[in-house]
């Protein structure tokens, strides 16, 4: 499959050119959602792309085998649930494998792709900003940053984020709350350190 393009791997598994436009607008529309996402979930960009495709193609065999229940609204959801799950099974095997062969990654090479993949692109902000705002937001605890990154890059309700993480609309409301708090927090630090 062609881990570089999802839509060809979608053309390629789907059987009519009719659910293959489908499937091609709508990966247009939510695909650059859902690999930010995995990639907040991955430790890198390609194994983000993997656990994307992997869980792209968990839904289309469910659509095929008749599994799925629910409609194209319900896509987005299950592979947000997809992505999260497949992301932990990968992390996991990483890890047993990296205590085996005892090696660890350089922080040197994490830096050097962070430089040149960054999750925001917008000409209007400076490199030194988006940075810290990246770090900021990874450094937040898990359960504050997949709501905010759900709910800001995503477009997803608080309702939605809720059914997909397992907890209630309010829980998730409250943590995106103090999410964006503890963000503001980290960047004022940096602001009075002189980072920004």
């Amino acid at each position: 499959m062609d881990e570089e393009n999802p839509v060809a791997t979608l053309s390629a598994i789907s059987e009519s050119p009719t659910a293959a436009s489908a499937w091609r607008e709508w990966l247009e529309l939510y695909g650059p959602k859902m690999l930010l996402f995995a990639r907040q979930q991955t430790r890198s960009l390609e194994d983000a792309k993997d656990v994307f495709q992997d869980a792209l193609v968990r839904l289309i065999e469910k659509i095929r085998v008749g599994e799925f229940v629910g409609g194209q609204d319900c896509w987005q959801p299950y592979l947000y649930t997809a992505i999260r799950r497949l992301a932990i099974d990968l992390s996991r095997r990483d890890d047993r494998r990296k205590r085996r062969e005892d090696h660890v990654a350089t922080d040197a090479e994490c830096d050097q792709y962070e430089a040149f993949h960054p999750w925001f692109e917008s000409d209007n902000s400076d490199d030194e900003t988006r940075n810290q705002l990246e770090q900021s937001l990874k450094q937040l605890p898990e359960k504050f940053s997949d709501v905010i990154t759900m709910k800001v890059w995503g477009e997803r309700t608080f309702a939605e984020i809720g059914e997909t993480l397992g907890i209630s609309q309010n829980t998730a409301a409250s943590r995106y709350r103090y999410g964006l708090e503890a963000l503001k927090r980290s960047l004022g630090n940096a602001r009075r350190r002189g980072d920004l």
